[in-house]
Formats: C-alpha cells, sequence, structure tokens
C-alpha cells in the first residue's frame, strides 16, 4: 500500500511544494489534507515558477488526480483564480477533485478574521487575515457551508441564510461593523458553485479505493509541524493539524493504509508571526540568509524571520509525525554563509535541555547550544543531483542531521527547480 505522508517538521515554508511536486512524479495521486489558502506552496518547473495555495501542488504533472480533502477550508474565488491561472500557463485541471465534505470559506470568514486580529492589538497572533481561523471555527459550531452544499441551490439556501444573519448581528455588536447582505452572498457563492459542481466528488472513497487498487497516493498538508493547533507553539498556530495524523482525519484514509512520512526540513529554521523561536538570527547573518532564499511569504509577502537549523525541533517532530525519511531543502541557500550552525540542546537556566518544552514561556527562555560545522560554497552545489558529489562538508552537515534526528535523508534539494534534487533511496 503505497501512501506517503509530506509534512513539515518546523513552521512552514519548509520547501513541501517542490518536495511533493518532485515525488508526485512517481504518484497517482496527490491529496491536499489540511489548511486553506493562508498557505503558499512555490513550485519551479522548468525555470518557470508558479505560487500554489489550495491545488495541491502534483497539479504541474500531467495526468494526476489532484484531491482537495475535507480537512481543507476552501475559499472558492481564490481556487478558481488559480484554477484560471494554472489552465493559462498550459496545464490541465480536470484531474482536481474536492471533497463534498470539505467546508466553503465565505466573504464574512475574512471580515470576521480581520476584525478579530485587529481587536487583539498587541496580542495579535499573526494570522495572515484569509479567514481560515473563522472558517474553521464555523466548522465546529456546525454553522459551516459544505461543498456538497452547493449542489442543490435551494438547500444552500435554507443553510446560508440563518448564518449570515448570525454573521451580521456579531459584526455589528461585538465589534460595530457592517455586515452582508444575504442576496449578495448567495449569488457570489451560487456562480462559483457552477464552475466547481464538475470537481465536487466523494474524495475518500477515491482515495481509499485508488490505496486499495494498488495505486500510489502522496498526501500534502499545509504550514508545519509547529503550527499545528495541537502540537505547536499554541497559540501563535494555525487552526488545523498539518501534522501526519491530520492526513488520516483530513483525506478520510485510516492509519493502517500509510506506509511511510517523509518530513520536510529546512537546512536552517524560518517563521513568521509571532511566538518563541531560540535559534532566530537577529543580526546581519540572518539578514544575509533570508536575502538569499527569498524568505518573504508566499501569501502575505511577510519577511520571515530566520535562525540556525534546530534540531531538538526536529526530534520532537520525527517523534509526533513518525517520520521515515527526511527531504532537506534549500541547502544551496546556505553555501558561502561561512561557518554553519546546528542548534543539538537547549540551556534553560542552569539545565541542558535536550527535549522541546511543552510550556511556552518555559521555550520563550532556552538559549541555543550549537555545534559549528564547516560550511560550503556556491561553486561546490551549482548543478550538482548526484550525492557522492557533493562537498564533503555538506555530507558531514547531512550525516550530522540524521544522527541527531535519528532518520536518513531520502532527498536533499539544493535549487528551486524540480531538477535540482538530490534523491539517495525511493520512497514509494
Amino acid at each position: 500500500m503505497p501512501a506517503v505522508i509530506v509534512v513539515g517538521m518546523q513552521f512552514g515554508d519548509e520547501g513541501k511544494g517542490k518536495i511533493t511536486d518532485y515525488m508526485a512524479e512517481r504518484a497517482d495521486l496527490v491529496v491536499r489534507y489540511q489548511g486553506g489558502s493562508n498557505a503558499g506552496h512555490t513550485v519551479v518547473v522548468g525555470g518557470v515558477e508558479y505560487r500554489l495555495h489550495q491545488v495541491p501542488s502534483g497539479i504541474l504533472n500531467p495526468g494526476k488526480i489532484c484531491v482537495v480533502g475535507n480537512g481543507v477550508v476552501v475559499d472558492p474565488s481564490v481556487l478558481i483564480k488559480e484554477m484560471d491561472d494554472i489552465e493559462s500557463r498550459g496545464h490541465d485541471v480536470s484531474g482536481l477533485r474536492i471533497s463534498h465534505a470539505a467546508h466553503v470559506l465565505m466573504p464574512y470568514h475574512v471580515r470576521q478574521d480581520e476584525l478579530e486580529e485587529g481587536s487583539r492589538g498587541a496580542r495579535q497572533i499573526g494570522t495572515t487575515r484569509r479567514g481560515i481561523g473563522p472558517a474553521y471555527t464555523d466548522k465546529y459550531s456546525r454553522e459551516g457551508i459544505r461543498f456538497g452544499d452547493l449542489i442543490d441551490e435551494e438547500c444552500l439556501r435554507k443553510r446560508l441564510e440563518p448564518v449570515v444573519a448570525s454573521k451580521n448581528r456579531l459584526f455589528d455588536r461585538l465589534y460595530g461593523a457592517s455586515g452582508f447582505g444575504f442576496e449578495e452572498v448567495y449569488r457570489a457563492v451560487l456562480a462559483q458553485a457552477r464552475r466547481l459542481r464538475p470537481h465536487i466528488a466523494d474524495t475518500a472513497r477515491l482515495v481509499n479505493n485508488a490505496i486499495a487498487g494498488g495505486k500510489k497516493v502522496l498526501f500534502e498538508g499545509a504550514q508545519g509541524t509547529f503550527l499545528d493547533i495541537d502540537h505547536g507553539t499554541y497559540p501563535y498556530v494555525t487552526s488545523s493539524n498539518p501534522t501526519a495524523g491530520g492526513a488520516c482525519t483530513g483525506a478520510g484514509v485510516g492509519p493502517t493504509r500509510i506506509s511511510g512520512v517523509v518530513g520536510i526540513v529546512k537546512a536552517y529554521t524560518s517563521r513568521v508571526g509571532s511566538g518563541p523561536f531560540p535559534t532566530e538570527l537577529l543580526d546581519e547573518k540572518g539578514s544575509s540568509i533570508r536575502e538569499k532564499g527569498g524568505e518573504y511569504g508566499t501569501t502575505t509577502g511577510r519577511p520571515r524571520r530566520i535562525g540556525w537549523l534546530d534540531t531538538v525541533m526536529l526530534r520532537y517532530a520525527a517523534t509526533i509525525n513518525g517520520v521515515t525519511a527526511l527531504a532537506l531543502t534549500k541547502v544551496d541557500t546556505l553555501a558561502g554563509t561561512g561557518k554553519v550552525k546546528i542548534c543539538t540542546a537547549y540551556r534553560l537556566g542552569s539545565r541542558t535541555v535536550t527535549e522541546y518544552p511543552a510550556a511556552m514561556d518555559e521555550l520563550a527562555r532556552c538559549e541555543p547550544v550549537y555545534e559549528e560545522l564547516d560550511g560550503w560554497s556556491d561553486e561546490e552545489v551549482a548543478g550538482v543531483t548526484d550525492y557522492d558529489r557533493i562537498p564533503a562538508s555538506m555530507r558531514r552537515f547531512v550525516s550530522r542531521v540524521e544522527e541527531l534526528v535519528g532518520v536518513k535523508a531520502a532527498l536533499i534539494s539544493a535549487g528551486r527547480d524540480r531538477r535540482q534534487t538530490i534523491s539517495r533511496f525511493e520512497v514509494f
């Protein structure tokens, strides 16, 4: 049963889009299992850049079925725009399928997100203000609209009308803000529904049948382990489960169907938004890595906070996700930076800590304990796709990461393009 989950082991932005696109060449189905348009996956094929937010990253590989699972909250306007962009550049989206149980992100969710985040003042979480949190809130308060509701127009009217009225009362009484006219929302959603109806399906059945039939299925999450609503740096987290367990609930497959988990690790650490970050670099070195790596949010354009690689984090992420192989990305970004550091433990007062703290106030007080390794140059990694030909210093870096995390690296990414990937062993 070749069913593999791709999961970010840091704060997101690890390069999951590229790795998913690369692995999708060997897959039959690619399934996105959580998140919304707050996630951005950048894929470069033949020197052409694509920025994907809701469409699975396998869409650029011809002949693939790409599934948006029930665990995703989908903004129809963003999805349609993304589909149009992909088609305009010569790619086929007819293989896209959207779960009938996926929730629809509405305009009032975006308004609610903006108002809630703005009201927090100095306590802002750092959301993208795309409506993701409120959409998940409605899902769990049983007020959500699902894609299956879009099939019957009268059913949609009955489901949507009381929700719009409820949101308008919330905006008026809590924030003193204007609401939405029901007909305005209803007609906009109807127009989007007519475009998307051919893509709506029972995707849980589709995915399970594919696995049972011996097809290769690749599950793709958004964000990363430390933005997970349960296992991340709460409250500075996203509203869903990017961790591997989220693939089972977010796609409708049992855990016994999963054959492997590939953990994506950037050769350094980055995050956007607020929250503790022990290895953060607030100096010129951090700025240099940010600029060379293009570390700006795909969705928001926000500059990412930069730090050295943190293997205390990675060991925890490997455990939580049951990682069976690593994919190490952006080793080319560290080229030419001189000595490279790896955090192996934390110093917390008089103690040395090797386990990731459960309490965020403790994590905020942690200071990194580093190992320093020799670096490598741009010339040494340019165009290299054979592991035996990469510089010895980089091989030592990879080996040390493997030792500290306890998992072997199957893939090493040394550039943005699909072709700039070193494969050491097959994952499927």
